[in-house]
């Protein structure tokens, strides 16, 4: 006898259950928005015993507005309270001309170099060499204490691969992701993919370079032709990944100097970009100091990047320096950013998409757009230790369920969340790793009269991502920063602390 067997078609693999981290409170109001209220209602108890009724509903009134500027959220989760700080704070940076940059000969800094402004400003430059030999540029950040390695890498991209493929690629980024909690030291990650309008000037040089000099006249017409016509309309996409860590070894331990940082990374790089082949991110290679420079001074001057073609094609290569990198002039403005020729716009995830998505939720957002000149799509990724993940999973658990059970008639989205936190703590007591990601998307143009167009097209791309954005207010250099392959830990340049920020 011969037994037939037949297998049910499986549908394409899901991903999903992100989690937004909350704390336990009455009415939403969280940890702190209920040690208010309690504290308000105490006070007001207090004002009707020693002066009366009517100083009691005074304070009541002032209790219930601070309450209201808790409670009332936009659709970005953002209360009246954060809203009027960072008014606040916009207005206070444009008394005091904080908003202004200029540099060079001319401008404002006694050195006259093209420093970077704002949160790179202080940052160091160094190269090192790894164990197989390849130089690497090594970024330091005195304000946070941080170390960054950043390793370029040429994506495959999913055109004609197999769906199985994809899933291994995915399955292996999570791998990398989860063992950069049990990497020493390591602060954060971030992957920025950029498109920008190609020069031509690469495929002139590789052309030319094959020409046969006996070759037809017919031939080599219609060889110029296409080098002249295809530019035209054509893009070139770039992978980074940033790496950073921290300069201590240990917890009040004494930072290390670059020249210590660069030699115990230089064992360690080898094993980080052979991790990215599995992940399909191709052929990974740290990037040298030049190529950092290069790559950072195309950012703010996006004019400069045909001359710096032009120079690789003569066989010249520019001479750029860390302090030379720098715009020479920058604007901020409440809702955009000015440098150098080019108008900037950037904006941050306030919600990541809902319910399970495919592996290709972000092809159409990270794909080029005729409507921007430069678009940035950079990824953040703080991971988490096994020890703070387990208290942060459980605490975010209880709190789901205390708002479920808080109520006679829990609505439907409190019974998913305290679902999907239970899944998640289950998944993490598995031996899942636990990351705090976001998502920080430039679009660049460099005419201002397209700032309509390109802002519609991160709207319209968004909504393809199913991600809910938000453009930032009043502080677009410091966000255009953090777009970029720097490393740059963000939570880190708070004033105010991460931990309050969430409860606010």
């Amino acid at each position: 006898m011969v037994a037939a067997s037949s297998s049910e078609p499986q549908g394409p693999r899901t991903y999903g259950n992100w989690r937004k981290p909350s704390t336990a409170g009455l009415m939403g109001l969280g940890t702190l928005g209920t040690a208010l209220l309690l504290g308000g209602l105490i006070f007001v108890v207090f004002m009707v015993m020693a002066a009366g009724m009517l100083a009691g509903m005074v304070g009541g009134a002032i209790v219930g507005m601070m309450l209201l500027a808790v409670l009332v959220k936009d659709k970005h989760d953002r209360n009246l309270l954060s809203r009027m700080t960072v008014r606040i704070a916009w207005w206070n940076t444009r008394s005091s001309k904080a908003h202004l940059y200029r540099s060079g000969p001319l401008g404002r800094t006694p050195w006259g170099t093209f420093q970077l402004p704002g949160l790179a400003a202080a940052s160091r430059l160094s190269e090192h060499t790894d164990s197989y030999g390849r130089p690497f540029a090594l970024l330091y950040v005195p304000a946070t204490g941080h170390y960054t390695v950043v390793i370029g890498t040429e994506p495959d991209g999913a055109a004609l691969v197999d769906p199985e493929q994809i899933d291994v690629w995915v399955a292996g980024w999570g791998h990398w992701l989860a063992n950069l909690g049990d990497e020493p030291g390591i602060e954060a990650a971030s992957v920025t993919v950029e498109t920008a309008p190609d020069t031509g000037t690469r495929l002139r040089r590789e052309v030319i370079s094959s020409i046969d000099p006996e070759a037809p006249e017919f031939a080599r017409a219609v060889l110029e032709e296409a080098v002249d016509n295809y530019p035209m309309g054509s893009s070139i996409v770039k992978a980074y990944v940033a790496v950073t860590f921290s300069a201590t070894s240990r917890t009040g331990g004494k930072r290390r100097k670059p020249d210590e940082m660069g030699t115990e990374l230089a064992a360690r790089i080898p094993n980080l970009t052979q991790q990215l082949s599995a992940t399909g991110a191709g052929a990974a290679h740290p990037l040298t100091a030049q190529e950092l420079c290069e790559t950072i001074r195309i950012a703010y001057d996006p004019a400069s990047a045909v001359l710096i073609d032009e120079a690789h094609a003569a066989g010249e290569t520019p001479e750029l320096t860390w302090p030379d990198v720098g715009p020479t002039a920058h604007q901020t403005m409440w809702d955009c950013y000015i440098h150098d020729g080019a108008l900037s716009m950037t904006w941050s995830m306030t919600s990541a998409p809902r319910g399970n998505v495919q592996a290709n939720i972000l092809s159409r957002l990270l794909a080029p757009h005729a409507d921007i000149a430069r678009k940035r799509v950079t990824l953040l990724y703080r991971p988490l230790d096994a020890a703070r993940a387990a208290s942060i999973v459980e605490a975010d658990l209880r709190a789901a369920e205390f708002r479920q059970t808080s109520s006679h008639k829990p609505t439907a989205r409190d019974v998913m969340a305290t679902r999907a936190a239970r899944a998640t703590a289950a998944e993490e007591a598995s031996g899942a790793g636990l990351v705090n990601f976001g998502l920080v998307v430039t679009a660049t143009v460099t005419d201002p009269e397209l700032k309509a167009e390109a802002r519609a097209a991160i709207d319209n791309l968004s909504a393809t991502a199913r991600l809910r954005l938000r453009l930032v207010h009043g502080s677009q250099d410091s966000a255009f920063a953090g777009a970029l392959p720097l490393g740059l830990v963000l939570p880190k340049h708070l004033k105010i602390p991460a931990e309050l920020k969430e409860q606010l």
